[in-house]
């Protein structure tokens, strides 16, 4: 699928960085910038998804000097030797998730360059795209019960939304039980997750009453251990990985083959990697929902192109960043969205 796009020209005259921030509905303060890159009257832009609000900050103040012309795949190879860090990362992830921002900014500005959309470069349609909505539902600083209060507020404005929850050891089996009459369509145990007050705890009883009390569910990174390996016994079609996969290589680096995957194209860095890892799920029957980093601005469109064009179907979470907010407003789109009717680039105005 590279092939499609790799020889594309792009002329870059300019890079511009702009930092926005949102409070989320996670109870934290999410930061990320716009990369833009300039040139021949057009802008592509990409959005860096790093987690260290200062390292935006400081990207903002940071002279890169991208110009010239390339293909994206000798743009790609320049991108090895660029400075795009003033400060090391906090996480080596990181890396990733900002080479993102400036691979798909490229990828943006290549299309648009050329007067046409990702779409047409690889030979699929822009298809209505399915999401549903990610939320916790207790907040990790404040010792209080969870609640299904926020699935209720969300269910006002649109009756007919699913849900991708992440359950925390608080959740008993009566609260489990009560979750059984909304659309769960993903339990994220966070399972992998190292990062102070992001990680949950692993535990083969905590394990047990959510895959038991909501058996239609998708289970996603669950933490496996001698303990907590039995849960998943004859079930491993329900597993689904998103932290570790960063490409081709770390699929077939997972304890058993998949179903389901996570497609977070941050998490793989480069255009390259992350269209080499669609197409290899498709040529082993692994099927793919798109995956959201609380994105706030363009990032938000590229991963609903993506799932417009490769996993339309799938309970994507890619809903739009209004659904982040901590109230949402009542005029957020419902599912699925509307692909844009004249894309240009990797595709914008999904609604």
């Amino acid at each position: 699928m590279y092939e499609h796009v790799a020889d594309r020209s792009l002329t870059v005259e300019d890079c511009t960085f702009e930092v926005q921030e949102r409070a989320t509905s996670s109870g934290f303060d999410r930061a990320t910038t716009t990369v833009s890159l300039s040139g021949d009257g057009e802008t592509g832009r990409g959005e860096d998804v790093t987690y260290t609000n200062e390292a935006h900050h400081a990207l903002a103040d940071h002279n890169i000097d991208l110009s010239g012309t390339y293909t994206l795949d000798a743009f790609s190879d320049a991108l090895d030797d660029a400075d795009l860090w003033p400060e090391p990362p906090d996480e080596e992830r990181f890396r990733h998730y900002r080479r993102w921002g400036f691979e798909s900014a490229a990828l943006d500005l290549a299309l648009k360059q050329d007067d046409t959309d990702l779409g047409t470069a690889v030979g699929h349609e822009y298809d209505p795209v399915e999401f549903v909505v990610s939320t916790r539902l207790s907040d990790p600083e404040r010792d209080e019960p969870p609640t299904t209060d926020r699935l209720d507020d969300l269910l006002a404005i649109h009756d007919d939304l699913g849900f991708k929850l992440d359950p925390t050891p608080e959740w008993d089996e009566a609260f489990v039980a009560s979750l059984s009459t909304y659309d769960v369509r993903v339990l994220d145990l966070k399972g992998l997750y190292d990062t102070e007050g992001v990680e949950v705890t692993v535990d083969a009883d905590f394990y047990r009453r959510v895959v038991d009390g909501l058996p239609d569910a998708l289970i996603e990174d669950p933490g496996l251990t001698d303990e907590t390996r039995p849960v998943f016994d004859d079930r491993e079609a329900r597993i689904t990985w998103d932290v570790p996969i960063t490409g081709v290589e770390s699929i077939e680096e997972l304890p058993f083959e998949p179903i389901w995957l996570n497609m977070k194209p941050s998490r793989c860095g480069t255009v390259e990697s992350v269209l080499e890892t669609i197409a290899y799920c498709a040529e082993e029957d692994i099927r793919l929902y798109g995956g959201g980093q609380f994105e706030l601005g363009v990032g938000r469109d590229h991963i609903q192109a993506l799932a417009s064009l490769y996993y339309p179907d799938s309970p994507n979470d890619v809903a739009p960043g209004g659904y982040n907010d901590p109230d949402p407003s009542s005029d957020v789109p419902d599912t699925p969205l509307s692909p844009p009717s004249d894309p240009r680039g990797i595709g914008t105005g999904f609604e």
